[in-house]
């Protein structure tokens, strides 16, 4: 039964990477689709678009932070393994939607950019407030640990 709680600590981590995966790749095929439409228009494209490709990795670090956090109760209390489990999955899940959602929002700011060519500081703040639930899921895993 103590093998659920690793299994919680592999949740947490490849539930958050999945996530950066989807994000990265659908804020990563919006950027380049964003590059063509300046392209084809003669404008120069906006590098930052690497940047909102980007931002989906960090749940990734978040995913492997509640890893070691559950690797670290576990060590002082192995009896709580189904919590482990649970905080694992659960909160592996929701920064790993996190990150997908995120890459949702960093797909329409680079498309919104590569068409105006305006409101660069508006994207990062909407695609920061996206990011804050996987944190707010960090810190709030901690505590139930």
């Amino acid at each position: 039964m103590e093998n659920l709680a690793y299994l919680g600590m592999a949740c947490a981590l490849c539930f958050s990477a999945l996530g950066s995966g989807f994000g990265t790749g659908v804020a990563g095929q919006s950027a380049v689709g964003g590059w063509k439409k300046c392209y084809a228009a003669g404008k120069p494209a906006p590098f930052i678009l690497v940047a909102f490709a980007g931002a989906p990795l960090t749940q990734t670090i978040y995913g492997f932070l509640l890893m070691t956090f559950i690797n670290s109760a576990f060590a002082t209390d192995p009896s709580a393994y189904l919590l482990y489990l649970a905080v694992g999955v659960l909160g592996g899940l929701a920064i790993g939607l996190s990150a997908y959602f995120q890459g949702k929002v960093a797909a329409a700011a680079s498309d919104a950019l590569s068409e105006t060519g305006k409101g660069t500081a508006n994207y990062f703040i909407v695609i920061g407030i996206t990011e804050t639930v996987a944190l707010f899921t960090l810190v709030f895993s901690l505590l139930a640990l």
